[in-house]
């Protein structure tokens, strides 16, 4: 099916269903690419309670369907499929997708995320939510006076284990270098804070789960020096290897930072190409918060209505 629409969004996340939410109030019926992660990241957060308008505990995937509908209340339509090819050089902008779908667009917002980082290990996925996290921020809480471990040696893991301490009884981090990669300012933070130990050299080897299989009970952390493992009895593990933006189709043609994030105009989302906009963590490698996303998604619907408010004249 082949269609022109004056704005396509990329991406079902926090960012994407905002902007969608916006660009239709803003009378320019966009159309919503979904690819497939549904909703983003925030859809494997179970306990989210940190979003604002809500007293009582939410789940991400509750959170982006009402985002959904609503957007779709305005006038956005949404497509269930996967962008493979965009030309950015020929306007309108054409959009390939993997089932046959061709779109032509006046404007792109591309709110394509971020992925974490995984260990690989067997259960990782299947306990994510339920003991293994990605997210201190948005986690955290709910390790109150507990004791976490942390995997990473990065300004990722840092921070985290950082955070944590604030909230945990005590925090280890198993890292596989006997040094970390961290800026050397937030090592001296992470050294000075008491309740924050580090296990060098070390590797995370398996993560144990109750009899049910519904939550982390433990974990197995293997020495990589003398092959020496070692179990620990916890509920929470945070996997802090850091993200990936979800940008490889894009780098031929959109500007990049040296980590592949997409980069914008000094406060804005506009991209280096015009008419084509970023929002959400697929340009934003700091504040990775649904709250931020969704406000990023906003403004980049209002930047592209401008955009082609401007082409008219």
């Amino acid at each position: 099916m082949q269609q022109h629409r004056e704005i396509v969004i990329i991406g079902s996340g926090p960012a994407g269903y905002s902007a969608g939410i916006y660009a239709a109030r803003n009378g320019n019926h966009p159309l919503i690419i979904t690819g497939t992660e549904f909703g983003g990241q925030i859809t494997k957060s179970f306990d989210l309670e940190n979003y604002p308008g809500f007293t009582e505990k939410i789940d991400g995937l509750y959170l982006t369907e009402q985002m959904r509908k609503q957007a779709e209340i305005f006038g956005a339509e949404i497509l269930a499929d996967t962008v493979t090819e965009v030309d950015f050089k020929h306007r309108p902008f054409t959009i390939k997708c993997e089932n046959d779908n061709i779109i032509t667009a006046d404007s792109i917002i591309i709110a394509t995320g971020a992925s974490y980082k995984h260990l690989g290990l067997p259960n990782e996925n299947k306990l994510t939510g339920h003991g293994v996290s990605y997210c201190a921020t948005c986690d955290g809480f709910f390790f109150r006076d507990k004791e976490v471990f942390v995997v990473g040696g990065g300004n990722t893991a840092v921070y985290e284990a950082l955070h944590l301490s604030t909230v945990c009884k005590k925090v280890t981090i198993i890292h596989r270098r006997d040094h970390f990669t961290a800026e050397h300012i937030n090592q001296k933070h992470l050294f000075e804070t008491p309740n924050i130990s580090v296990i060098w050299n070390s590797v995370l080897e398996e993560i144990i789960e109750d009899k049910d299989g519904k939550k982390v009970k433990g974990i197995k952390v293997k020495n990589i020096d003398n092959n020496e493992i070692t179990e620990y009895e916890i509920e929470g593990v945070f996997i802090a290897i850091g993200n990936k933006p979800n940008t490889e189709i894009f780098k031929s043609d959109i500007e990049l930072d040296d980590s592949g994030y997409i980069k914008t105009k000094p406060d804005l989302c506009a991209t280096n190409i015009d008419g084509v906009f970023a929002a959400g963590d697929v340009k934003n490698p700091k504040f990775k918060q649904v709250v931020i996303a969704a406000a990023s998604g906003a403004q980049s619907a209002m930047e592209a209505t401008q955009y082609l408010i401007s082409i008219e004249k």
